[in-house]
Parts: C-alpha cells; sequence; structure tokens
C-alpha cells in the first residue's frame, strides 16, 4: 500500500519541520555553552569534534563544513595556543592537528557543559540509539 502524493508531502514536511527545530535548539545549546567559555560555536564544534590527531580534512567532515571554513576556525584555535599543527607522520602534504594540554582541559570543561541540559538529555540512550539508526537510514536511504 502506498501513501497519496498529498499524505506525503505534509509527512515530510512535519518531519523536516522537527528536524530543523532538533537542530536549531542543538545549535543554540552549542553557542550558549561555548560562549561561557570565550569560544564561537563553530571554534566549539572543532573542539568537540578533535578526539584525537586528525588532518583538516578529516575535521571539515567531522564539522560538516568545506575546509576553508575548518581552516579558519584551527586558526583561531592556534593563536589561543588550544590546537597545534604537527608533521602528519605519513603525508608529508598534510598536517595533523593535535590539541594542547589547554586544549584538551578546554575541551574536556565543553563536553561537561555540552551534557548539561543537552536537547537529546530527554531521550535515554537506546531510544537517542533507534533516533540515530532511524536519521542514519534517512540519510542513507535513495
Amino acid at each position: 500500500m502506498t501513501t497519496p502524493p498529498e499524505l506525503q508531502a505534509i509527512a515530510e514536511r512535519q518531519l523536516c519541520g522537527l528536524v530543523n527545530g532538533l537542530a536549531q535548539r542543538i545549535a543554540e545549546h552549542v553557542r550558549e555553552r561555548a560562549a561561557t567559555l570565550g569560544l564561537t560555536a563553530p571554534q566549539a564544534t572543532a573542539l568537540r569534534e578533535m578526539s584525537g590527531p586528525m588532518t583538516m580534512r578529516e575535521l571539515a567532515e567531522r564539522m560538516s563544513c568545506e575546509p576553508s571554513n575548518t581552516t579558519f576556525v584551527v586558526d583561531k584555535l592556534e593563536k589561543r595556543g588550544l590546537v597545534e599543527r604537527h608533521p602528519h607522520p605519513t603525508d608529508r602534504r598534510a598536517k595533523h592537528l593535535v590539541l594542547t594540554v589547554e586544549g584538551a582541559a578546554l575541551r574536556s570543561r565543553l563536553l561537561e557543559l555540552l551534557a548539561v541540559d543537552s536537547p537529546l538529555s530527554g531521550l535515554g540512550p537506546q531510544e537517542q540509539g533507534v533516533l540515530r539508526g532511524l536519521l542514519e537510514q534517512a540519510v542513507t536511504s535513495p
């Protein structure tokens, strides 16, 4: 049984509204927490995603933005002494981004702040897993 086009359009509009609303709430949450640490939202996002040494391209993918935007953000973090660029161990053309001791400490503090009153905190781990699975399925399906 197929859904009539009009009902499909309504369902998609409602789902898009919910996904966009959640994205906006998460973005606002990140902005608020970042500001308490003297960071912009993109800087906070970069720190959150830097779970270990990585290339600029890897960080850009994790941040869902263009490498040129990531370069700008990393330049600012580097000026603050939070990130360093090191030679990549296997690729002479690339640099590894590494958190400094101060950067790692600030990242830990940021992660603690982001966990407080997160827009997803109303969902338990299992519910978050189900939501993640459904979103991954929607993103990867044709």
